[in-house]
C-alpha cells in the first residue's frame, strides 16, 4: 500500500473531475487497458494510511482491524491513465451521497490518499473477434476510453456511454452517447444494434443494466467466455453494503475467468 499526492484537479465536465496524482511506486508499475485500483479516502481527522504490506490479505486483514471510526473509506477506481509516474484518475460528480464524491469536489494539489494496486494479476487481454463491442455508464468511461486507445488499426468496434446530457460527453471518438436527459437508457439503445459475424464484449457500470445486457448478448450466441463484465455500481447500493445474491454469482463468474 502507498500514499498518493494530489498534483493537479480539471473539471473535465460539470459532473466529471480530473485528478492527478503522485506517490512511491508509480513509475515502476507497467501500464495496460482497464487497470483497476483501490483508493482510500481519510475519515475526518483520520489518516489515508494503512499497512506497507504489499500482500493483498496481509495489508486487507490490516486494514480491517483499525476501528471502524478511524478506518478510511475505500472505493474502487479505474485508472484513465499512467505515464512518467503520474496517476489519472476521473471521479464522477453525484452530490453529497459518498466519500469519493464529496472528496474530489473539493480536492486540492497536495491532498493524500491511499492507494493498493493496481497489480497486473487482474489485467485481462483485448478480446479477437471481427466486432468489439464496449457498453457503460459515466463510471466505465475512464476504462472504455483507455481500451479504445489500444485497439489495433482497422479493428472494428461498437461503444456505448450513457451519460446525463449532452454536456457530459468526453473527447472519445467513435462512442455513440446515450443521453438520460433525451429519455434513453444504455439497455434499450445497445439492444437496439444488430452484431453480425464474432463478437467480444466488454461491459461496465450499473449492476443490473451490466447483468441484462450480458444476458442480451449471451441470448445473441456470444459465448459467455467472450464477454468481459463488471457491476462498478448499485441502484440504492453502496461499496460498503452487504453483497446480494446476484453481485456473489457475479463475483463467482470473474473469478472463474480469470483462473482460466
Amino acid at each position: 500500500m502507498s500514499l498518493l499526492t494530489v498534483t493537479g484537479v480539471t473539471r473535465l465536465t460539470p459532473r466529471t473531475t480530473r485528478v492527478t496524482f503522485t506517490g512511491d511506486g508509480l513509475a515502476d508499475l507497467g501500464t495496460w487497458p482497464d487497470q483497476q485500483l483501490k483508493l482510500l479516502f481519510p475519515k475526518p481527522g483520520g489518516s489515508a494510511q494503512v499497512s506497507d504490506a504489499a500482500d493483498v490479505g496481509t495489508w486487507y486483514q490490516a486494514y480491517l482491524a483499525l476501528p471502524e471510526e478511524s478506518r478510511p473509506w475505500m472505493r474502487s477506481f479505474t485508472v484513465r491513465a499512467l505515464a512518467d509516474g503520474v496517476l489519472t484518475v476521473d471521479f464522477v460528480l453525484h452530490g453529497d451521497h459518498g466519500p469519493a464524491a464529496r472528496w474530489a469536489a473539493t480536492a486540492r494539489p497536495g491532498d493524500v490518499l491511499g492507494r493498493f494496486g493496481p497489480s497486473r494479476d487482474y489485467a485481462r487481454p483485448l478480446g479477437t473477434a471481427d466486432l468489439l463491442v464496449f457498453a457503460g455508464d459515466e463510471t466505465a468511461l475512464p476504462a472504455i476510453g483507455s481500451l479504445l486507445e489500444v485497439l489495433p488499426h482497422g479493428q472494428r468496434f461498437l461503444a456505448f456511454a450513457e451519460v446525463a446530457d449532452p454536456g457530459e460527453e468526453q473527447d472519445l471518438p467513435g462512442v455513440r452517447w446515450v443521453h438520460r436527459s433525451a429519455g434513453e437508457d444504455l439497455v434499450s439503445v445497445v439492444r437496439q444494434v444488430e452484431v453480425p459475424g464474432s463478437v467480444w464484449v466488454w461491459l461496465a457500470g450499473e449492476a443490473s443494466a451490466v447483468r441484462a445486457l450480458r444476458r442480451h448478448f449471451v441470448g445473441l450466441g456470444v459465448s459467455k467466455e467472450d464477454i468481459e463484465f463488471a457491476g462498478y455500481w448499485r441502484r440504492d447500493l453502496t461499496q460498503d453494503d452487504a453483497p446480494t445474491a446476484d453481485d456473489l454469482a457475479e463475483a463467482q463468474e470473474r473469478i472463474a475467468a480469470l483462473n482460466e
